[in-house]
């Protein structure tokens, strides 16, 4: 057990910190990244991408561009003036260019097109309602029935930081109309965790709780693959990607399989003023086709039956080795009470800022962002939520918690989630 310095307030106990790095599973082969080379390598020129769809979400706090895309490709963004817009170009085939589009939602892009300027181009540009600035940016392989997916994210800038930002010299307005000159494609993408946004002065501690262990194996799938392990195996995943950004401290409740009750894993995130606290979970249901992920904040009327059955499943865990939670003494008084009304609000931004970087990445259960009584959600001063990867009782889902490349992709898409939350907070 390792406790960091930089956190003086954190005491002693189980909880395992991480300040080195967890070493990376080997690199997935990515077949269609490889096909490209093939042809070249065949004397064939490679075939450039195809756009396939396009859509905008805005509101007045920020705004997502999401390209699906048959492939991967080389992209640059960049923003420009008279008027203010966000340009994306990339490498590919456009199919319906020039066509104006309406984004979902109303805020900081008013509108949007896409057009083919020629030389295997498409450009989109996003007509801004004031200044913004790129957040993130990434690229998605391809994975089971979603495309390729270039992903841009905008939040609002200021004025002076939107012009300094601006690409080269914009021509005079007279001459606003005049092409504009094609962008090198470097494809500079964010890592998971990094955005353009980050303010580190401050670490945040993020405690990562991965459900059930020793005695307790949680849910199982019918080849014998126990939650305990998936979960386990996860939370070092998504422990080294938030570690490596370099703005967080990261631990885990257990780090081998040892059983905790689930008021001391709620403790351990008392006791050492978390900032955020995760619990991971993969769990099932007796209706085999259930499926996807979900993330869940505190509430005491749980979102559907089946919200309730899981929280009466997990709270009931902790008599397996003869505990039970502790009974409530006493009433709240005012003080408290606003606490913890608070801690549900946070609570419930950091699970939006979470579900909205899933979304794109993984499917998801129909309204993802859920509410139920989970008793690892019930502290009053630390803001927590609950992740369920999947089913283990699905074979689509077991098939993904076992496969690495899913696990990436969820893993990453958490990283960014956890980012853009503390990028609102602080």
């Amino acid at each position: 057990m390792i406790v960091p310095a930089v956190r003086a307030k954190l005491i002693f106990f189980i909880l395992a910190f991480a300040i080195f790095n967890v070493p990376a599973g080997p690199a997935q082969e990515n077949p269609a990244a490889e096909a490209p080379a093939a042809a070249t390598e065949a004397g064939a020129q490679p075939t450039a991408p195809a756009l396939l769809d396009s859509r905008v979400t805005a509101t007045q706090d920020r705004a997502r561009l999401v390209l699906d895309l048959t492939t991967p490709t080389e992209f640059a963004v960049y923003t420009a003036a008279d008027p203010m817009r966000v340009i994306v170009e990339l490498r590919g085939q456009a199919g319906d260019g020039g066509q104006d589009n309406q984004p979902a939602g109303d805020g900081l892009v008013t509108a949007y097109s896409v057009e083919a300027p020629g030389g295997e181009r498409v450009r989109v540009t996003l007509s801004l309602a004031g200044p913004a600035q790129v957040q993130q940016s990434y690229i998605l392989d391809a994975f089971e029935d979603q495309p390729a997916r270039l992903v841009i994210d905008l939040v609002p800038d200021t004025a002076e930081n939107f012009a300094a930002n601006m690409r080269g010299a914009e021509p005079a307005v007279e001459q606003a109309e005049q092409e504009v000159p094609p962008a090198e494609l470097d494809g500079a993408q964010t890592a998971p965790g990094e955005t353009a946004t980050a303010i580190d002065s401050v670490r945040p501690l993020v405690i990562i709780d991965p459900g059930h262990g020793g005695v307790d194996g949680g849910a199982r799938a019918t080849n014998g693959l126990e939650e305990k392990t998936i979960v386990l195996a996860f939370a070092l995943k998504l422990q080294n990607l938030l570690v490596e950004t370099g703005r967080f401290d990261v631990a885990l409740t257990r780090d081998t399989d040892t059983f905790l009750t689930l008021s001391e894993r709620v403790a351990l995130a008392r006791q050492n003023q978390a900032d955020l606290f995760i619990s991971l979970h993969a769990d099932s249901f007796d209706q085999q086709d259930v499926r996807g992920a979900s993330i869940y904040t505190r509430g005491d009327l749980a979102t559907s039956d089946l919200d309730r059955v899981l929280a009466e499943n997990e709270n009931r865990v902790d008599l397996i080795a003869g505990f039970s939670p502790p009974e409530d003494e006493g009433a709240i008084d005012v003080l408290v009470d606003f606490l913890a009304r608070e801690t549900r609000r946070q609570s419930y931004l950091a699970g939006q800022a979470l579900i909205e970087q899933l979304e794109p990445s993984v499917q998801l259960r129909r309204f993802p962002l859920r509410q139920a009584d989970f008793f690892v959600l019930n502290s009053p001063d630390i803001p927590s939520v609950l992740i369920e990867l999947g089913f283990l009782s699905n074979s689509d889902d077991t098939a993904n918690l076992t496969t690495d490349a899913w696990l990436d992709r969820v893993a990453a898409a958490l990283a960014r989630g956890v980012a853009v939350y503390f990028d609102g907070r602080y």
